[in-house]
């Protein structure tokens, strides 16, 4: 992830505690997001640990740093009553998990309260409307047109895009909060940060035809001689630069005698919106 411009220590949100029991992706990347701007954490994590430990252990590194990581068995009862003790003295709880999942622990909006009145719950589930509905990133995103088959996603959009719908929340609450409203909890679906990634495909700016997905030749991808470039020339001061760089040669047919080297250098020169990289 990107640093924060501002340190942790000074940062708006320090003095602010949380307490995650969120793992995989989206709530590490909301709570690291949160610590970035100040706020300290203690991440619950269970006896068998954090899957992405496993799967990315340099991503997990990453989303884990400057938390205060503990390992707590909360089927048990000794683990309860430390989560309790660390509830009772935060200003927000994040989760992950399906809202049943959470009740048989003992976590629902009515026992928060009563441990700690002040505290903000951030719940982030996979669909909103349907939280006991099981689903995962690729799911969404397939819902939701961000996926053409048979390609897999390049990136976790719904997973990404719900870290910062639920750090949004975070902000939302503990500002309403400081201003005297009563919410304390806000429920954040990955199936809708998926939908609302897709708001340029139902308009049909990237879809199949449409003024971004690659019928423009201002903004398509093109083979190099060793590479490949995005073009991205759509104002029309770029497009004039462009074609004088051209001189009534086809667009495709100059690219492809060019190197990665020596179109990104090109691009440089002329100050045109255009990167090259390798096969």
């Amino acid at each position: 992830m990107t640093p924060s411009p501002v340190s942790p220590l000074h940062g708006p949100l320090s003095g602010f505690r949380g307490v995650s029991l969120a793992a995989n992706v989206p709530g590490p990347v909301a709570a690291q997001l949160l610590r970035q701007e100040g706020m300290t954490w203690i991440k619950v994590e269970a006896p068998a640990g954090d899957m992405l430990a496993g799967a990315a252990p340099g991503m997990y590194r990453e989303l884990a740093e400057g938390l205060d990581v503990r390992t707590v068995d909360l089927r048990r009862p000794e683990g309860q009553a430390a989560l309790q003790e660390w509830l009772r003295g935060a200003d927000l709880l994040l989760t992950s998990q399906r809202p049943g999942a959470l009740a048989r622990l003992g976590i629902t909006a009515e026992s928060l309260a009563q441990w700690n009145p002040a505290l903000c719950w951030v719940e982030i589930v996979g669909d909103a409307d349907e939280p006991e509905v099981p689903g995962h990133d690729l799911t969404y995103q397939l819902q939701a047109g961000l996926v053409r088959p048979p390609q897999m996603p390049t990136t976790l959009l719904a997973d990404l895009s719900g870290a910062q719908e639920a750090a949004r929340a975070a902000l939302g609450l503990l500002l309403g909060r400081a201003r005297g409203a009563e919410e304390r909890h806000r429920r954040v679906g990955l199936k809708q940060a998926a939908y609302a990634m897709a708001l340029p495909v139902r308009h049909g700016l990237t879809a199949e035809g449409g003024w971004l997905s690659g019928a423009n030749p201002e903004y398509r991808l093109y083979a190099l001689h060793d590479g490949w470039a995005g073009v991205a020339a759509l104002e029309p001061h770029f497009a004039q630069r462009l074609s004088e760089v051209l001189t009534d040669q086809p667009l495709e047919e100059f690219l492809l005698t060019l190197t990665v080297e020596e179109c990104n250098t090109l691009a440089h020169e002329r100050d045109l919106p255009i990167h090259a990289i390798n096969h």
